[in-house]
């Protein structure tokens, strides 16, 4: 990664990485209040510019059709996901990002292993790929919630206490698979405090353009609060990994959270640094054939070729941007 942005963007970033094979405890090691030093009104920019380099290397991505990429997205309730989605991804061509949202499992799903739902709905070459909630559900909510795991007919003998480990290690089997074979895993976790979620829930109550997004399941599920910080903690333990790790975002402050999100998925993006296609000679040549076609169609007092007209430079192709870039 030549271009300064990737050094600028890696380090802004690095707080947030939970370096593989360390041992995390959430309420220690991640402040859901942490902003870096950035103050609200420096967020709009820097957001706007993060939105701008994803839509770039969006375009790149998608015309090299050789990598995709995964984003799962992991939050409490109010965590912020759908926000996430929405400002981070505003700028990129929806068509090449597709959205899956993993709620209770179906009858279909639940007669398959338990990674099947989350494999059906990875990308094609070229594609962003994001999961709202994640294959990391089957270690998190299921763990939290032993009925759920046995409503997945699993075989009697698996069903010991070392099943959270094996899931782990066939997760993160899972995740190498995929990037070995050019698929790039992004893994994101809101962290809330426990405050912001009340505060959030109340605002869901009060405002009544808000209502519909209350849930009374999710203040009942708050009070889980103490063992989703403990799956969480160990989720983050067990699977934050040299081609897959974890980055915990600090979500009290939603601007905040929204311009790591976008930082995070931008490095990966520069990282893989995809580049538009070169065209072969003949091709080429075939091209020019095709320009001067078009070129003798012009009206009368039409430029023949109004891009070169206002300026622009035939043969320039947009791509990898110098080491002094913005």
């Amino acid at each position: 990664m030549s271009d300064k942005r990737a050094a600028r963007i890696a380090d802004f970033i690095e707080p947030l990485r939970v370096p593989p094979g360390s041992k995390v405890r959430l309420e220690r090691d991640f402040d859901p209040r942490y902003k870096g030093g950035m103050k609200k009104r420096d967020g709009a920019e820097l957001l706007r510019t993060g939105v701008s380099l994803l839509a770039e290397y969006q375009a790149r991505l998608a015309a090299q059709n050789t990598y995709g990429v995964v984003l799962a997205l992991q939050a409490l309730d109010a965590g912020g996901k759908d926000g996430t989605i929405r400002h981070v991804m505003s700028g990129v061509n929806p068509q090449g990002v597709r959205v899956s949202s993993f709620k209770v499992p179906s009858s279909e799903e639940l007669d398959h292993d338990y990674l099947w739902r989350y494999a059906r709905r990875l990308p094609q070459r070229g594609e962003i790929a994001i999961f709202n909630r994640s294959h990391y559900e089957e270690v998190l909510v299921v763990r939290v919630h032993p009925e759920v795991l046995l409503r997945q007919k699993l075989p009697e003998h698996v069903l010991g206490p070392d099943i959270w480990d094996r899931r782990y290690r066939e997760i993160n089997r899972w995740e190498r698979y995929l990037t070995d074979n050019g698929f790039k895993v992004v893994k994101i976790f809101l962290n809330l405090s426990k405050e912001e979620q009340r505060t959030r829930f109340l605002k869901r109550i009060d405002l009544p353009e808000k209502n519909w997004k209350f849930s009374a399941a999710d203040v009942r599920e708050r009070r889980r609060w103490d063992e989703y910080q403990h799956a969480f903690s160990e989720m983050l333990s067990a699977t934050s990994t040299k081609w897959a790790p974890w980055y915990v975002v600090p979500a009290d402050r939603k601007w905040f959270a929204r311009i790591c999100a976008a930082a995070v998925l931008a490095h990966t993006l520069m990282d893989i640094d995809p580049q538009y296609p070169d065209v072969g000679e003949e091709a080429r040549k075939d091209l020019l054939v095709t320009k001067r076609g078009l070129e003798r169609e012009a009206p009368a007092g039409a430029a023949a070729d109004p891009y070169t007209a206002r300026g622009g430079k035939p043969g320039k192709k947009r791509g990898r941007r110098s080491s002094d870039g913005a």
